[in-house]
């Protein structure tokens, strides 16, 4: 299955993502070898920069691991293709415009395309490519589509329950753990992944941290974040990315929004 990861920071800070250890799992060890993307917001815009090719392999990877970028929220995704060619547009996250921002999207799991079709309208929202994922990431923009009409940006409660909701009815369609921003928070929904053993939960990890401000003081695997004052920061993966952090491991159908580095409220 797919590896996701997001980071949610309260200040901009200095993020360099090396994808060290997202690198072994997308080719130098492991299935995750199809493809890689990154997504990190300025302001309500997000840069994309992704590949349909092995993260361990790629040239354009080691030029973003050299050259740290800088901001409060960042989601990445590495591909084992289950559905779909390895194209790019097939390739993780998503990126989509609604209420004048960029909206983003990475699923980890295998839905029944075909019941998902069924159950789910687009509206004016359509795929690029023909996976699972990216149709599910359309439908969901057209359920959150009538909260944005106003140009604002709609209240929390309102958008976390929707996406909890949505988050049910994919469940019943295959393993169903995703990340979604819409430039304001973060969404996180854990459900099942393959384990040893089989597919049962968890399939998705958070973690909190609080850092004093000295610059690098916030370090794990494949991540080192920097920030010049106090920082709070919460970071979302698919597998803890290392051992003597407190991670917490999502219910199955537990969903989270997180925003400035804190988990804002609950949902399920």
């Amino acid at each position: 299955m797919c590896e996701l990861f997001a980071m949610s920071a309260a200040q901009p800070a200095d993020v360099h993502l090396s994808l060290e250890e997202f690198s072994r799992h997308g080719g130098l060890a492991g299935p995750h070898k199809d493809g890689w993307g990154i997504a990190w917001y300025e302001g309500a815009d997000a840069r994309l920069v992704k590949e349909p090719t092995a993260a361990s392999d790629s040239a354009c990877l080691e030029f973003i691991q050299d050259r740290p970028f800088r901001s409060t929220l960042v989601l990445s995704h590495i591909r084992k293709a289950t559905q779909g060619a390895l194209t790019l547009a097939n390739t993780q996250p998503f990126a989509r415009e609604l209420g004048g921002r960029m909206h983003v999207f990475a699923h980890n799991g295998d839905l029944d395309g075909a019941r998902l079709r069924a159950a789910h309208a687009l509206g004016t929202f359509r795929p690029l490519g023909d996976t699972d994922s990216e149709y599910a990431f359309c439908a969901l923009l057209a359920r959150l589509a009538p909260l944005w009409r106003e140009g604002v940006v709609p209240p929390l409660a309102e958008r976390l329950a929707l996406v909890a909701d949505f988050a049910a009815g994919l469940r019943a369609l295959g393993p169903a753990n995703f990340l979604y921003a819409d430039g304001d928070a973060l969404f996180a929904h854990g459900h099942k992944r393959t384990h040893p053993g089989g597919m049962r939960p968890p399939g998705l990890h958070v973690l909190c941290r609080t850092c004093a401000g000295e610059r690098g003081a916030l370090v794990t695997q494949g991540l080192r974040i920097a920030s010049a004052g106090p920082q709070e920061v919460a970071l979302a993966a698919s597998v803890p990315l290392t051992a003597a952090e407190p991670w917490r491991a999502l219910a199955e159908g537990e969903t989270l929004a997180l925003r400035d580095g804190r988990i804002v409220s609950p949902g399920g």
